[in-house]
């Protein structure tokens, strides 16, 4: 994919990740209708619902809207709450074995009997668009970005498409989750950045982000505008780039702390649209591997220009 303009997204200096993603969805589109002509069958993700949890019903169908405005095919399973762990493992090896479906989306959480570890490990890594799966945990352990987890891959997309040198930089991060904080930590890692994590159990939590020439939080404890912000004006570094994942409220203080950063994500509209964009990536970049795969079964030779970078 080509690189972008920081004129294309930037609001000053206000990173509007909407205005990137839907700059990254126009090509990924592009991208789909590319390989769907090359292959002659297009990109498929599946995705697995159990119960009746309001937030994730709503979050599936954002991605399959978002699916659907890019080209890639997307359908979905919605099991009742008393599933068995047993039943959830005969059907996603049964969407393993589906050489249609090329992206497998188990939405968390899972009801409580049912442990989220066995299942994500049961996804067929290649098809682990959500980038949990032990394999490509591993891969990113040792360097290797594709299918990474959604929202650190979507920071890191923003930091890259700033066009600003980050090697050598001090990252800090306040949330240290298998979702968010610790592949966060690789990604930055990649880049030469110098990275710090911080979270509930830190000490002088002011004095290690004051530090940081980028500073990612990721705490959302802010029930309501009303509550105070996690992050203040006088605990950030003048310069920073600010990143703030916490949705719907922020942990960030926007208007005083835009004041002394050189780059600030808003809430909303800064990382949330990037992580659906992320995902749409990592099924593209799904497909063409194992569109790759199945070309050097039956031709013996890769089609390279059918990778996504």
């Amino acid at each position: 994919m080509k690189s972008l303009k920081p004129e294309d997204f930037l609001d000053g200096k206000v990173i509007d990740g909407k205005k990137l993603s839907n700059e990254i969805r126009s090509q990924i589109a592009t991208e789909v209708e590319r390989l769907t002509e090359l292959h002659g069958i297009a990109p498929k993700l599946t995705t697995v619902i159990v119960g009746e949890d309001p937030g994730s019903k709503m979050y599936v169908r954002m991605k399959h809207r978002a699916c659907k405005k890019v080209g890639i095919i997307s359908d979905g399973h919605t099991l009742p709450t008393d599933t068995s762990e047993e039943d959830l493992m005969e059907l996603i090896e049964d969407l393993n074995r589906d050489v249609s479906i090329h992206g497998i989306l188990v939405q968390l959480p899972l009801p409580r009997h049912i442990d989220e570890e066995t299942i994500i490990s049961a996804i067929d890594p290649s098809k682990d668009v959500d980038g949990f799966s032990p394999r490509n945990i591993y891969r990113l352990f040792y360097g290797g970005e594709m299918l990474s987890s959604a929202t650190p891959q979507g920071i890191v997309t923003m930091l890259d498409s700033l066009g600003v040198n980050l090697d050598g930089m001090h990252g800090v991060i306040i949330n240290r989750s298998t979702i968010v904080g610790k592949p966060l930590v690789m990604l930055l890692l990649n880049r030469n950045i110098t990275v710090t994590i911080c979270h509930s159990h830190t000490r002088d939590l002011e004095s290690v982000t004051k530090q940081a020439d980028i500073l990612v939080t990721a705490v959302g404890r802010r029930q309501g505008d009303e509550d105070p912000f996690f992050i203040t004006k006088d605990m950030v570094k003048e310069g920073a780039i600010v990143i703030d994942v916490a949705t719907p409220h922020g942990d960030v203080d926007f208007e005083a702390v835009k004041e002394i950063a050189s780059y600030i994500t808003p809430v909303p509209g800064g990382v949330g649209p990037m992580t659906i964009t992320m995902l749409l990536k990592n099924v593209l970049a799904a497909y063409s591997f194992q569109q790759a795969q199945t070309n050097v079964l039956t031709t013996g030779a890769i089609d390279y220009g059918s990778y996504v970078s």
